[in-house]
């Protein structure tokens, strides 16, 4: 897209889109169309449209409501492409009267970009492309060109953390990721780090490593440092990066043609991480991908096995498909001891029983840390990736306790399934004093309107970096 900024006041031709938000219909009516519309037609109300003709333009008026969060202005422009693509030619023009805040047009921008987004890779008819779409902002917001600048960046990272989770598991592979990860470190202040397979056993990864045993594709643990010389503080991101998990030998009897969507917590940090960096905020942040395939072969990784970790914890191998957790634990242990940050947060889709709890609506939270969860928290609810905290009493952990190692990966029992898995990870974190998981299987990869399958959502981006600068802008404060 080739976007240019121009004045309210400029002459344009094409589509015109406009926001309406409900208690301003008269005003913006008055200003952008230049007569009244029938409420019966259009009121402004959120996810209504209304087309029609006004001097030789065609105007597609975009209802808000009246209190619109960010998300949802988003997934309104998110619409114009995703869904008018007939009525989109070479040119467009976004209209933003002088009523819209910055905010506002900040989420109509991020969403009309994802609007060009598809998941048809491979089809031989490829789908609309927009990369040459002249895009006019008429806008007289002061702020406009810093607005675009942000909002591209911010687009950029969030189509790529849908794509990281859309593209097959036969594309999408450990070696991509570590590939993606070492392209990402061309940027100033950054540094990948890849452990191949010599190397993690040099390191004593041996959970990490167990779990890939069963695969044709060699694991890749991988470290992204990003430094900014003012940073306020040390952030530290996991996230489970298992680009298809069939379950090993204790193979999935349903649902595994969605598994490739087992990554879907590296999706989340890798997009906050592209996008910190190219937002040049100012922390230091390492972020770690374990990345492996689960699958099944003379060398699987067996029920029953103990296995070693990089804490130095023994574990005893009840199911091979609570891999997840077993993968995080040498991430969480290697990232604690090695770089010791402010804050460890950890995103994977772990558990059904999270699934089971908060359905496809939020993320389950689990912290050891109060103010580190409301945070988040907050962050959350801004930013429309929901989480919710559920308890890590310490009364939970005899639930993982073996009687041949140190802990053993899964219970066994059907209940509180997400809670014990917490609980495990936990003990991988040295102690650390502010730590939180997010179990997301429900909102990571789901069924949307923007497609005929269930597609990525890069859950965990905008909460992270939401978090991040809210924490910058408290340290900045006097």
């Amino acid at each position: 897209m080739n976007f240019h900024i121009k004045p309210i006041s400029s002459k344009s031709q094409g589509l015109k889109v406009i926001p309406v938000q409900e208690d301003l219909l008269d005003q913006t009516l008055q200003e952008s169309v230049g007569k009244p519309i029938n409420p019966s037609l259009f009121s402004g109300k959120q996810d209504s449209i209304f087309l029609l003709e006004s001097n030789q333009d065609i105007l597609l008026l975009i209802g808000l409501g009246k209190t619109a969060e960010s998300h949802e202005v988003e997934t309104c422009f998110r619409r114009v492409l995703a869904k008018n693509k007939d009525l989109v030619k070479d040119q467009i023009i976004l209209e933003f009267p002088d009523s819209c805040s910055k905010k506002l047009i900040e989420s109509a921008l991020i969403g009309f970009q994802l609007g060009s987004y598809s998941i048809g890779f491979y089809k031989k008819d490829k789908p609309k492309d927009f990369k040459d779409l002249q895009v006019i902002i008429k806008t007289n917001h002061p702020e406009i060109e810093q607005i675009l600048s942000r909002v591209e960046k911010i687009a950029n990272a969030k189509i790529e953390g849908f794509k990281l989770v859309d593209l097959p598991p036969n594309v999408l592979t450990p070696a991509y990721l570590a590939d993606w990860a070492t392209k990402w470190a061309t940027k100033p202040n950054t540094k990948t780090i890849i452990f191949d397979q010599k190397e993690a056993e040099e390191t004593g990864l041996k959970a990490f490593l167990a779990v890939g045993r069963g695969s044709a594709k060699p694991p890749k643990f991988i470290i992204m440092e990003y430094r900014h010389p003012n940073a306020k503080f040390h952030l530290g991101l996991v996230g489970k990066g298992v680009t298809f998990d069939t379950g090993g030998l204790n193979i999935k009897t349903s649902g595994m043609v969605d598994m490739k969507s087992d990554m879907g917590g590296a999706a989340g940090v890798l997009a906050a991480t592209q996008l910190i960096a190219e937002l040049k905020l100012e922390i230091n942040l390492t972020t770690i991908v374990p990345s492996v395939e689960n699958a099944v072969d003379k060398e699987a990784y067996l029920p029953s096995e103990i296995i070693g970790s990089h804490s130095g914890l023994s574990i005893e191998v009840i199911d091979t498909d609570a891999e997840g957790r077993l993968i995080l634990a040498d991430g969480l242990s290697y990232l604690v001891s090695t770089y010791q940050p402010d804050h460890l947060l950890d995103l994977a889709t772990l558990t059904g029983s999270a699934l089971g709890t908060f359905g496809y609506e939020c993320g389950a939270l689990f912290s050891n840390n109060e103010g580190f969860s409301s945070l988040l928290q907050e962050s959350g609810m801004r930013s429309g990736e929901k989480v919710w905290p559920l308890p890590i009493w310490d009364s939970y952990r005899s639930e993982m306790d073996s009687e041949m190692a140190d802990i053993k990966n899964y219970h066994g029992k059907p209940y509180a399934g997400a809670i014990t898995a917490a609980k495990f990870l936990e003990a991988f974190i040295h102690e650390h004093p502010s730590w939180a998981h997010i179990d997301i299987p429900g909102v990571s990869f789901k069924d949307s309107e923007f497609a005929k399958t269930k597609t990525g959502t890069a859950f965990g981006m905008g909460l992270i970096v939401d978090f991040v600068e809210k924490k910058i802008k408290d340290y900045s404060k006097p």
